[in-house]
């Protein structure tokens, strides 16, 4: 599970990267559920709320005015 403040830390870039990377993971956990073959059943909740937490953060840092930025 990803903290906030590590997520705060880190690029538009990387942050981007990670949703891709999470959103894949998502991608071939469902696919597991499916087939019977999901072990760590958490893993799917815990995936979920990172990629909301990530998604929080770039929509906020959307939201803030240019001169905030700075």
């Amino acid at each position: 599970m990803t903290k906030v403040a590590d997520i705060r830390g880190k690029t538009d870039d990387q942050l981007k990267d990670q949703l891709v990377d999470l959103r894949k993971e998502q991608f071939n956990l469902r696919f597991q559920k499916a087939s019977g073959q999901l072990e760590n059943v958490a893993r799917v909740r815990a995936v979920r709320r990172d990629i909301a937490r990530i998604e929080t953060v770039v929509g906020e840092r959307r939201r803030k005015p240019a001169s905030a930025k700075a």
